[in-house]
């Protein structure tokens, strides 16, 4: 028996499609000749009741390169599922949507920084030190409190790794590393609960 590697995505994305094949939700090696057609093998179909989100299992793989090849042996390596999310037209948001999401952020987060420094005291803090450097009490030590609002602003834009599109370095900033396992979770949960392609799916 030829074996056939079989490697599944964990979860990709793709625009609204009347078939999904192969190709589409793994990588196939091992054999030469029939790669192109084991590939361009029709997995589902979609309907009005796929929703947004399909989940494809490797035995329905298996059981459709096995029912036109049966001398392959498949091996699936990686994961066991592939979570196929289909993306619609959407329109874009208008400037007004955009403007007033930015706004809502920049007075929460702006909310956020003074309530932490009220909280810890701040204000007494530079104070204070501005009397221990100097040995004058000053109520606003600017030199202090303009450097500190500068160096705050900075170290977000550095922490986050992002000025606009431009990124610092390859590295993902926290922001990304949660969304992704945000992502994951999602895709673990519609992989057991969500709209599951069974192999004896009559659309093939």
């Amino acid at each position: 028996m030829r074996p056939v590697y079989v490697r599944l995505k964990q979860s990709i994305r793709i625009p609204v499609q009347e078939i999904i094949r192969i190709k589409d939700i793994a990588m196939i090696t091992g054999v030469d000749k029939e790669k192109s057609v084991i590939e361009d093998m029709p997995i589902h179909r979609v309907t009005a009741e796929d929703r947004n989100v399909i989940v494809v299992d490797s035995l329905t793989i298996i059981e459709q390169v096995i029912s036109r090849y049966p001398d392959h042996q498949l091996e699936i390596i990686g994961p066991n599922y592939c979570v196929v999310h289909l993306e619609k037209n959407r329109k874009k948001p208008t400037l007004l949507i955009v403007s007033g999401i930015w706004l809502l952020l920049f007075i929460g987060a702006a909310m956020a920084i003074m309530n932490f420094h009220y909280d810890v005291s701040m204000e007494l803090v530079q104070q204070k030190l501005h009397f221990m450097l100097t040995g004058e009490e000053v109520k606003h030590p600017l030199w202090i409190q303009v450097p500190y609002s500068i160096g705050l602003g900075l170290g977000m834009i550095l922490f986050f790794n992002h000025w606009f599109h431009k990124r610092f370095n390859d590295e993902p900033n926290p922001m990304e590393i949660e969304v992704f396992k945000y992502q994951e979770d999602l895709d673990h949960y519609a992989a057991i609960h969500d709209n599951k392609v069974e192999k004896n799916d009559k659309d093939h």
